[in-house]
């Protein structure tokens, strides 16, 4: 007589029934492992942006509010107009235009130096990098309350006239070089009173330490260094 095929014994289906049991500890295991694992790391990857935000933005607020850090000036015209033009033959090395000499560089009204020495109506710069210059001047003709008595220089001024502004760099070499020249010209009639023009520039450029940035105008005698309306001024870019 033929037996049927015996099955597994118990204790094989035991062993069968603890190995699964085992694998799918491990695979719970090993899958909460990498999920743990993965949002551990997006939380460090957030902490540290954040970390980093916040010392860029500390550092940001901190260079703008300590003057220490910055590079700048705003010069307004200076209240006697004879003193901030300097003489025909006063400065050696002098292109086109008469310089004018003397800003107001203290803190009233809109003046301020951060960082920046002012002499001999010169800006000094103190540190190699590209800087914003800028310059408005304020020209301003009166007719004489004598006519009677007009000037020669009255009649010239009558005749049309260049205004013009330049803003020179001193470096190393003996003569300025010229950076920025803005012009128009004018011509007052004689029916007029008075006539009022300003001419503003402003540019970005390269200058090195220790280099010095001024400002020349024509026709000197109808400047008008009113501190609102002539300016000069630079600050540091990169």
């Amino acid at each position: 007589m033929r037996l049927p095929p015996a099955g597994p014994s118990t204790g094989q289906t035991c062993g069968l029934v603890l190995i699964s049991a085992v694998l799918l500890q491990s695979i719970c295991v090993a899958v909460t492992f990498l999920y743990f694992t993965n949002e551990l790391k997006q939380m460090i990857s957030r902490n540290y942006e954040e970390n980093i935000s916040s010392a860029v933005k500390v550092t940001e607020e901190e260079g703008s509010q300590n003057p220490g850090h910055r590079i700048a000036a705003h010069l307004t015209g200076s209240s006697s107009k004879k003193s901030s033009l300097s003489r025909p033959n006063s400065f050696s090395r002098r292109g086109p235009g008469q310089k004018i000499n003397t800003w107001e560089p203290s803190r009233k009204d809109h003046s301020f130096l951060y960082n920046v020495e002012l002499k001999n109506g010169e800006l000094i710069i103190p540190r190699t990098g590209f800087y914003y210059i800028y310059s408005q001047t304020y020209f301003r003709f009166r007719e004489p309350e004598n006519e009677d008595s007009e000037s020669d220089l009255f009649e010239q001024i009558r005749n049309p006239k260049q205004l013009v502004q330049y803003i020179y760099k001193l470096t190393i070499y003996p003569e300025p070089i010229l950076l920025m020249k803005s012009a128009r010209t004018s011509c007052w009639s004689k029916k007029a009173e008075y006539g009022l023009y300003s001419i503003y520039q402003g540019g970005v450029f390269q200058l090195k330490r220790d280099d010095r940035i001024f400002v020349s105008v024509s026709n000197e005698d109808i400047v008008d260094m009113d501190k609102e309306a002539s300016f000069f001024g630079a600050f540091l870019i990169s």
